[in-house]
């Protein structure tokens, strides 16, 4: 759900075939928010009030607060795309709402890493992982992957910056040049390796690295199982492979259109503007709809999920008719104390 930046280069005019793929995504960013933040929301006070804390839950507590953390920064980049990318949030909030979203991406594949390698153990060394996987240990993995995360956000703390434009327009853009000056011609070609570096990291650590991970780890499970002969479409395995297959088609587009920003000469606009919505759709899909994937496939969640929410309402109602009856129940109790006295 990071949108694009636009580069200085084309900054300067707004195509018409631009047009449209942006209203396009800034209506999928609102309706995003919304459907975001009350599943998300659920699903961690779900997680994190209403189920016992075990390392399972623990992983997937704080993949919901990854996605929980996109949904809550779509309002500032859904208003930069209808104010036609026209900053207006400052320079502070430029580094630090696209440090988040960086934040956010590489702690929920890191996390979605940990809890593929947590199922291999689990299936190739169940002795193992019954001495060593414990709690304490899974808090510590969950500590590194936040800081090894803000540790490959930290890019965008030295290069997003705000840059005036045609008109007085301010946008939020990535700016590698801080060392010289940008139309030279040694500045060019470092500006471009400085950019081809962070795409090829990115790319690397945030998404092929962990899929060859996860795919390697599912398919030794399903021959190991498959040689045991047991059944290995369960519910559990239903909801690994369904948040990590939603996580990679999110984001397989979104590192497909940065990958291609490399060669925004040779690609047409149309091209780029069809993709801007594509990424947007599918980001949208992953940080808002995926936990509605826990709800068909993990029947001991929604369990667990109904019951809290019945428990709720049923609690707001029995405070509603106590306090609207205070007098009558004070009579009743009052009147049942005295029949013990008597009986006594």
């Amino acid at each position: 759900m990071a949108l694009p930046p636009t580069t200085v280069a084309n900054s300067t005019k707004t195509p018409e075939t631009m047009k449209t793929p942006h209203l396009a995504s800034a209506v999928l960013l609102f309706i995003t928010f919304l459907v975001g933040v009350v599943g998300n929301g659920m699903f961690l006070w779900v997680l994190g009030l209403k189920m016992r804390r075990t390392v399972t839950t623990l992983w997937f507590l704080h993949l919901v607060s990854c996605y929980l953390l996109f949904t809550l920064l779509i309002p500032f980049f859904a208003v930069y795309v209808l104010l036609g990318f026209h900053w207006v949030f400052g320079m502070a909030l430029c580094k630090f709402l696209n440090t988040c979203i960086s934040l956010g991406m590489f702690s929920s594949v890191f996390l979605l890493t940990l809890i593929s390698l947590d199922r291999y153990t689990l299936t190739h060394h169940p002795i193992w992982s019954r001495n060593h996987r414990t709690l304490s240990r899974a808090w510590k993995l969950v500590v590194g992957v936040w800081l090894a995360s803000f540790g490959l956000s930290t890019p965008y703390l030295a290069f997003r910056e705000t840059q005036v434009v045609d008109g007085g327009r301010i946008m939020c853009v990535n700016k590698y040049n801080i060392f010289g000056d940008w139309n030279g011609a040694e500045m060019q070609d470092l500006v471009r390796r400085i950019h081809l570096a962070i795409f090829v990291v990115r790319f690397l650590l945030g998404f092929l690295l962990p899929f060859c991970t996860i795919v390697g780890c599912y398919v030794r499970m399903g021959l190991k199982l498959k040689e045991k002969k047991l059944v290995w479409a369960g519910k559990p395995f239903k909801v690994m492979v369904a948040v990590v297959v939603s996580f990679f088609l999110g984001w397989l587009p979104y590192h497909l259109y940065h990958g291609l920003k490399l060669y925004k000469k040779e690609v047409p606009e149309s091209v780029m503007g069809t993709l801007l919505v594509i990424y947007t759709f599918t980001s949208c899909f992953n940080a808002c709809f995926t936990p509605i994937l826990y709800l068909f496939v993990g029947e001991k969640f929604w369990q667990v999920f109904r019951t809290s929410l019945l428990t709720l309402v049923k609690a707001a109602f029995v405070d509603d008719l106590r306090s609207s009856a205070p007098e009558s129940s004070g009579r009743q109790g009052s009147e049942i104390k005295n029949k013990k006295q008597e009986m006594a």
